[in-house]
């Protein structure tokens, strides 16, 4: 494994309620020095969950994102909060986001969002044998609930308003678990 750089300067540069920009001065193994920056997110995990009904369906929710100044068709998903488990923080998000519950979880993997200029990390949750349950979150407005079968997601790469990366990932992983299962 290679040699982490050393950081010879670290500054804060900008910095907003949600997130702060960093310039890290490197120097990489072979004597090359570099200036990089990154986006410092606060250290609080956050919940993925492809949600999977009897009929094979996924529960996907239609939300404003404001990086895109779009709505965005993608699973349900949040931050934990402090004395959360994984599957509490997935349960939860579950029913604030597509109004249903779980009663079975399997924690799939964690995955970063963008290695390369942030630490955030995002826990991929398996949500089954699901029951009807609403909870209020901290939407401003009402989430457009879809459900779309687990076996056509191939077809939401057609759709203009699907595109984030993490859901697809962890869409693929589900379809591959089911279908091992049978």
């Amino acid at each position: 494994m290679p040699q982490k750089p050393t950081i010879l300067d670290h500054q804060l540069v900008a910095e907003s309620r949600l997130f702060g920009i960093e310039r890290l001065q490197l120097r990489f193994s072979n004597g090359e020095e570099r200036v990089y920056e990154r986006l410092r997110t606060p250290r609080i995990p956050a919940v993925l969950v492809v949600a999977v009904k009897d009929n094979g369906n996924v529960l996907l929710v239609r939300e404003y994102a404001c990086g895109t100044h779009n709505y965005q068709l993608a699973l349900p998903k949040g931050a934990m909060d402090g004395h959360e488990t994984v599957f509490e923080a997935a349960n939860r998000e579950l029913m604030e986001e597509a109004g249903y519950g779980a009663r079975a979880f399997t924690e799939l993997k964690a995955l970063s969002m963008s290695p390369g200029y942030m630490g955030h990390m995002i826990h991929v949750v398996l949500a089954e044998d699901l029951y009807e349950k609403t909870l209020s979150g901290d939407e401003p407005e009402p989430l457009e609930r879809v459900e779309h079968p687990l076996e056509d997601i191939d077809s939401l790469l057609l759709m203009d308003d699907f595109t984030e990366a993490r859901s697809l990932a962890a869409l693929y992983m589900v379809r591959d678990i089911m279908r091992n299962r049978k």
